[in-house]
């Protein structure tokens, strides 16, 4: 960490929240925060951890790049 207020400290964070809210929330209307939170659970450990490439590891699955 450097600096208080320097963004670079969050970048990675931003790109991740800016990610779940493209690809699962702007499209959702939950009718509780319960629903809400076993899909975002749900979207992070099924998808976004298995299935989903990234760029930072050469667009490999995070499961098989450890």
């Amino acid at each position: 960490m450097s600096a208080k207020g320097c963004c670079y400290d969050n970048a990675a964070m931003e790109s991740f929240f800016h990610t779940i809210k493209v690809e699962l929330i702007n499209d959702m209307r939950y009718q509780t925060r319960e629903i809400a939170k076993s899909s975002i659970v749900e979207y992070i450990e099924c998808y976004y951890n298995r299935i989903r490439r990234h760029s930072t590891i050469a667009y490999n699955i995070p499961v098989l790049f450890e």
